[in-house]
């Protein structure tokens, strides 16, 4: 089927927009010194080091390798993979009603997410939100990751939209900014009842 004539569709990223991700969840539960554990996540398994997988490194060229370089955290790497879901404890508060109004309004809806292929094989089953999305284009599956263009031109070809066509919410002001440079209404998410007031004044809610 054809997209319906006019109709803007409204794009989510994820992470921190639609499910709470933070990595100090998970290694908060295998490290009690809060020193230590600062010092790990900036320099062990960090968000920086996390991204590359995010833009489609597989996870075993990078783990033996940061077990190389950090042999005493070992176990602790070892779990990054196989606890990786511990590290996204639930959802943004607010979000999933106003995913679940736009579904009921017809609203079509994409994702839009810097994930793992990986990670996301693991965490889109336990998901059932994503049930009421057209598509979602993940940035570990194509191997590029926001804010490079060329993922979100992977979204309008999918999408079958351009432009004002598409509403796009991300917590990231960098992956706006790239929206907004191709012409989307793009918003940095802060929380849900401003996305709300965003998305109403859109006239899409």
């Amino acid at each position: 089927m054809g997209k319906a004539p006019n109709q803007r569709a409204v794009v989510f990223d994820i992470g921190r927009v639609l499910f709470q991700w933070q990595l100090r969840v998970l290694f908060a539960k295998l490290i009690d010194d809060p020193q230590e554990l600062d010092w790990f996540l900036e320099h062990v398994v960090t968000e920086d080091w996390h991204y590359e997988h995010d833009r489609g490194r597989p996870l075993a060229e990078m783990v033996p390798e940061r077990i190389a370089l950090y042999p005493r955290y070992e176990s602790h790497i070892r779990a990054y993979v196989q606890r990786f879901t511990e590290s996204i404890p639930g959802p943004v508060e607010g979000s999933h009603a106003l995913v679940e109004r736009l579904a009921e309004r017809g609203v079509p809806l994409y994702g839009l997410t810097n994930f793992g292929d990986e990670f996301w094989q693991m965490f889109r089953p336990t998901a059932p939100i994503f049930d009421l999305f057209d598509d979602i284009v993940v940035s570990g599956v194509e191997k590029l990751a926001k804010p490079d263009p060329r993922i979100y031109a992977i979204l309008e070809a999918r999408a079958g939209r351009s432009g004002a066509e598409l509403f796009f919410t991300d917590d990231s002001p960098a992956n706006v900014a790239a929206a907004r440079a191709r012409g989307w209404d793009a918003h940095v998410f802060t929380d849900a009842r401003s996305l709300e007031a965003q998305l109403t004044a859109a006239g899409l809610l």
